[in-house]
């Protein structure tokens, strides 16, 4: 699935079961909940936490539900999504094509 067409199929269920969109401004409220519970899920799996008893290692799960936020925020304000990334990746390149290259900390 690209990008576009996963903007496509989220506007779609949106439409077809969700009813509307959220408010911006909640889903943006719902976008950092959502990080929260990423955020979650990496503290345990990866840094000095352990899970809970009864709380599952959801990684991909709690990284679609990011996404998905972000994909009805950029639907629900007119931002093409591929566009947006193409260009991302351009100005990384222009601006740091060198930089972490040349970085003595992430060398081996």
């Amino acid at each position: 699935m690209t990008i576009h067409e996963a903007q496509q199929q989220v506007d779609k269920w949106i439409k077809e079961y969700g009813v509307r969109y959220f408010s911006e401004l909640t889903n943006m409220a719902v976008l950092t909940e959502e990080v929260g519970e990423l955020a979650r899920v990496m503290a345990r799996k990866y840094g000095d936490q352990s899970f809970k008893p009864g709380e599952k290692d959801n990684l991909g799960e709690e990284m679609a539900d990011v996404l998905w936020v972000l994909i009805c925020l950029a639907n629900q304000t007119g931002v093409d999504l591929t566009e947006e990334l193409e260009k991302s990746i351009k100005k990384k390149t222009n601006r740091d094509s060198l930089r972490h290259i040349q970085n003595p900390k992430l060398k081996a």
